[in-house]
């Protein structure tokens, strides 16, 4: 039966810092800013980067947990959506191409645990860690993970909305009926006067999607 489903950007969108990236930079070698800019400018995927950022990192699961503490600021509001979207019996899912260990984690503490989320798989070794995405359909891919769900969604007869900040964002968001977007999305749509509503916190969303 249909839905309507908000799909969620998670580091730079929930987050204000990109949550990956604070840990590549504590626990992995400067080599990874230069596989970032391979993957920006398109020479590698995301799947590609995130496999070699990450494979120079030893460090354990807790220890890196450990390491993100208080580091991180969630963007004010998200709490109110997800309850809202509970509420509603709209389906909210963060889909992001960071790493789930600290996706969900980080969903705990903020007193959402059990919000649905989907993220890099990730595997702990002491040679390295080893990250792979896994799209809805059981495959393992490359690219386009975060699109691969807007897919799903759509293919169900879904309404689906997009909340997003990035690069990353754009493709997915381009099909979804609704677009939420800041930062670097943002800019996108307005580039492209592609239909979109700006946001700052997540009651600027709440707000929108009462009436939607």
């Amino acid at each position: 039966m249909a839905k309507t489903v908000i799909q969620c950007d998670f580091d730079g969108t929930v987050t204000y810092k990109d949550i990956s990236f604070l840990l590549l930079d504590a626990f992995a070698g400067p080599q990874w800013r230069e596989y970032w800019e391979q993957y920006q400018d398109g020479r590698i995927t995301v799947g590609r980067f995130n496999a070699l950022a990450f494979s120079m990192v030893k460090a354990g699961r807790q220890e890196m947990l450990d390491y993100i503490g208080n580091r991180f600021r969630a963007r004010p509001g998200f709490k109110n959506l997800v309850e809202l979207c509970r509420r509603k019996d709209y389906r909210f899912v963060v889909v992001s191409n960071g790493l789930d260990f600290y996706v969900g984690e980080i969903l705990d503490r903020l007193g959402l645990a059990g919000t649905e989320y989907h993220a890099a798989q990730t595997i702990f070794d002491p040679a390295g860690m080893k990250v792979r995405y896994v799209a809805p359909d059981g495959t393992v891919v490359e690219r386009d993970f975060k699109d691969s769900y807007v897919s799903l969604f759509l293919d169900q007869g879904d309404r689906v909305a997009y909340v997003g900040n990035g690069t990353s964002d754009f493709v997915p968001a381009s099909r979804c009926q609704l677009v939420f977007a800041t930062d670097g999305l943002l800019e996108h749509c307005k580039k492209h006067s592609l239909p979109h509503v700006p946001f700052a916190t997540f009651n600027d969303i709440a707000k929108s999607m009462e009436t939607w």
